[in-house]
């Protein structure tokens, strides 16, 4: 079994390898989930910028949801942050899913995304 040293430096591992994918100049769609809401930003790495943010808690969105930790609600937030980075000039981003694996409400987020507007 492993350690959580090294669980945690795996974890890491995949965090940051997007940050090698970063070469191409592209900004970054972050996408956070915690238990009770979803979290998504487009981040701008060379100068530290976020360009583009939405998250379940924004008020575009909570009167529309059912709920806030579901797939339904992740696809209204990548819709909502398609359309926001659109509006700031962004059309190709790098997908940083971060610890999580692909699927379930990430991946909700990331196919809302792309049918938003954004390539990645």
């Amino acid at each position: 079994m492993a350690t959580i040293d090294k669980r945690r430096q795996r974890r890491t591992g995949r965090v940051r390898r997007i940050v090698k994918m970063r070469a191409a100049g592209r900004p970054r769609l972050s996408v956070f989930r915690s238990d009770r809401h979803m979290y998504a930003q487009v981040i701008d790495d060379g100068s530290g910028r976020t360009l583009a943010a939405a998250s379940t808690l924004d008020a575009d969105l909570k009167g529309k949801l059912k709920g806030s930790a579901n797939t339904e609600a992740a696809a209204e937030v990548g819709k909502l942050v398609a359309a926001r980075a659109t509006k700031a000039g962004v059309k190709e981003v790098v997908f940083d899913r971060g610890p999580y694996l692909f699927h379930g409400r990430v991946k909700a987020l990331a196919d809302a995304a792309r049918e938003g507007g954004l390539s990645f």
